[in-house]
């Protein structure tokens, strides 16, 4: 027993100290490219192991290496092979390449708000806004807060401070992790004037409602649930002429119609309706960054973007680049996986299934239901495919290298390759090899 512990004292006193390990050139890169600080918690977290036995003290330096996370920050990439195009926990819409080579332009020293060629200030956002006029030319103006629920409280405040909003009562809904719409306009300072139903409200109701303490009628999609048979609802432009602005808050920022989601509203249906103000989200079907969207009457848009509130709220230089390329650039990778053809899916996953079959191991291609997700499209059903494997590689996929997200239904894992893009099915078969191993 003594030789053992001899044996191990003197192991550990082989273990280099923190300021010779930091000066190895793998980890002296390392600290100029993630900081100090971050190589130095994986030098001395590998220190700690070969104090406790589990690597040998010449291991170190490599261990250390092994364990640096990509980037300074703690944000792990995920592929999403949930089946849920925009899920909300995987920070919904993925950007496509060209917003993500503007936010790299634009994350250092940009013309934000400067016209370089008179060398004075700009309006912020010009061309982002240009390019959202251009894409809904129902719009006379446009502006951009940093998300969909700011843009309805933005509207709120600015237009029904200490006044009452008509909202049937079926759209008072929840829009997830317990906020819900009555308590957000709330907390503005406006009143809510309920009008019908939950399941049935007609336009009389809400001419009934409209009085001179009427800041403007709100119709909210519920885009995250569905009421069927005995049901009625006024829609825009059953409202549009009664004499009041009709906002419409169309949730996943769709600019214009989706044949694929026929029930999805749009800004650009919504305006032609009648409606005066739409708000929307960014991040949800238009496929780009977190941001709230306001299109509609040149003179409420207005009032909006000058409101204090409105500094509050404003997106930085990034978001803005990122948002910009989105509407202007090439199809995003949420247009691609909702238009993603299911013959095509399904001999990815054939070929995906034979090539891990291949290697010994338990996988099979199977048909699968995908979903829009993020409060869009309820009930609309993506017919997709699958690779099956046991369930228990569900937690080791998770935490392996590209991390992994796929769902376990009926005692296996199925890794939906809807949102998945074609070029990383080789990771997918690679992140299952080693959650196998």
């Amino acid at each position: 027993m003594d030789h053992e512990a001899t044996a191990a004292a003197d192991a550990r006193r082989r273990i280099a100290r923190t300021d010779v390990l930091l000066a190895d050139p793998r980890l002296a890169e390392a600290a100029a490219r993630l900081g100090r600080g971050v190589v130095k918690a994986a030098v001395v977290a590998a220190q700690r192991r070969a104090r406790a036995g589990e690597i040998p003290p010449d291991a170190v330096a490599a261990a250390a290496v092994a364990a640096l996370p990509a980037t300074a920050s703690g944000l792990r990439p995920v592929l999403n092979a949930t089946g849920v195009l925009l899920h909300t926990n995987l920070g919904r819409a993925p950007l496509s390449d060209a917003a993500r080579d503007a936010v790299a332009v634009a994350s250092g020293a940009t013309d934000v708000e400067l016209d370089l060629e008179t060398g004075r200030r700009a309006r912020r956002g010009r061309s982002v806004l240009a390019a959202l006029l251009e894409r809904v030319p129902q719009a006379e103006a446009a502006h951009v807060v940093n998300n969909g629920a700011a843009a309805l409280v933005l509207a709120a405040t600015a237009l029904a401070g200490n006044r009452e909003i008509v909202i049937g009562r079926g759209e008072m809904v929840e829009i997830g992790d317990g906020f819900r719409i009555p308590e957000l306009l709330a907390a503005t300072g406006a009143r809510l004037r309920e009008v019908g139903t939950t399941n049935r409200t007609t336009p009389d109701d809400y001419a009934a409602a409209v009085g001179e303490d009427t800041g403007f009628i709100l119709k909210v999609h519920p885009s995250n649930f569905r009421i069927t048979g005995f049901t009625r609802g006024a829609d825009v432009a059953e409202l549009a002429g009664l004499g009041v602005p009709v906002v419409a808050d169309i949730g996943s920022g769709l600019l214009a119609h989706e044949p694929l989601l026929p029930d999805e509203p749009d800004a650009a249906s919504m305006l032609k309706a009648g409606a005066h103000l739409v708000t929307a989200s960014g991040d949800k079907l238009l496929g780009g960054p977190q941001c709230g969207l306001v299109l509609g009457h040149g003179d409420l848009v207005r009032r909006l973007a000058r409101h204090p509130l409105a500094r509050a709220l404003r997106v930085d230089k990034m978001t803005l680049a990122a948002l910009e390329a989105t509407v202007r650039g090439p199809r995003t990778p949420t247009e691609e996986a909702l238009h993603a053809d299911a013959a095509a899916l399904l001999a990815r996953a054939e070929r995906l299934a034979a090539r891990l079959r291949d290697g010994g191991l338990d996988a099979a291609a199977v048909p699968s239901e995908a979903a829009v997700g993020g409060g869009g499209a309820p009930g609309v059903v993506l017919p997709s495919a699958a690779v099956s494997v046991p369930d228990g590689y569900a937690a080791r996929l998770r935490q392996g290298t590209p991390a992994v997200m796929g769902r376990v239904e009926d005692g296996r894992c199925l890794l939906d390759l809807r949102a998945v893009p074609p070029d990383r099915d080789a990771d997918i078969a690679e992140a299952v090899r080693l959650a196998a191993s």
